[in-house]
C-alpha cells in the first residue's frame, strides 16, 4: 500500500513539473492597437508612452527595457499619422489597397517580398495598406493597418492632437523576408 502511494504520489509530481506549451512562447502574429497617449508612470514620476515590441508582441513603455520597436504619432497635424521606430528600424509600403478585402488578401498572400527601397518612417498611414518593418535586429514584420483615429482630445491643460492605429502583423523572427501564407 504504502510504495503504492508512493508511485502516485511520485508519479503526480512529476506530471506538475512538466512543462507544457499552452501557447505561452511568444506569439509570432495577432492585431494590436498602439496611440500616443502620455500616462504618469508612479514608480519613474514621469510621463510614459507605450508601443509595441514585435519579438515580444506586447505593447512596452518607452522608457523600458527592451524599447517598442514601433510608436504612433501625428505630423502636428489631424492629416498626417505616422509610425516611428528605434534607430536603424526601416518601413516599405507594399500596398495600399481600396477596400479591407483586398488589404485582407494581399496581407495573407504577401509571403515573401523584394523590397526596392526603405523609408526611416512610416508617413501617411491609413486603413487597408500594408506595410514591411525591418527591426533595428535585422528581423521583419508585415503589418495591415486596420484603422487609424486622429482627433482632438481634451486632456488637462491642452488640447492633444491623439494618434491611434491598429493594425495586424505577423513577424518574422528568423531573419529572412519570408511569411507564413493563409
Amino acid at each position: 500500500m504504502r510504495n503504492t502511494i508512493f508511485i502516485v504520489l511520485l508519479f503526480s509530481l512529476l506530471l506538475s513539473s512538466c512543462k507544457k506549451n499552452n501557447g505561452t512562447d511568444t506569439d509570432t502574429s495577432g492585431t494590436a492597437t498602439i496611440d500616443n497617449n502620455l500616462t504618469l508612470d508612479p514608480k519613474l514620476q514621469t510621463y510614459v508612452n507605450y508601443g509595441f515590441l514585435f519579438s515580444e508582441a506586447k505593447l512596452v513603455s518607452n522608457v523600458g527595457a527592451p524599447k517598442p520597436d514601433i510608436t504612433i504619432s501625428n505630423d502636428g497635424t489631424l492629416n498626417n499619422l505616422i509610425i516611428q521606430a528605434k534607430i536603424n528600424s526601416r518601413f516599405y509600403k507594399a500596398g495600399e489597397y481600396i477596400n479591407a478585402n483586398l488589404a485582407i488578401q494581399a496581407f495573407n498572400n504577401l509571403t515573401s517580398v523584394s523590397v526596392p527601397q526603405w523609408e526611416d518612417w512610416a508617413f501617411s498611414i491609413k486603413p487597408n495598406q500594408v506595410w514591411i518593418f525591418e527591426t533595428a535586429d535585422e528581423h521583419y514584420a508585415k503589418i495591415r493597418i486596420i484603422e487609424t483615429i486622429s482627433e482632438i482630445r481634451s486632456q488637462p491643460e491642452l488640447n492633444w492632437k491623439w494618434a491611434e492605429c491598429t493594425f495586424e502583423w505577423v513577424y518574422q523572427p528568423d531573419g529572412t523576408l519570408t511569411f507564413p501564407g493563409k
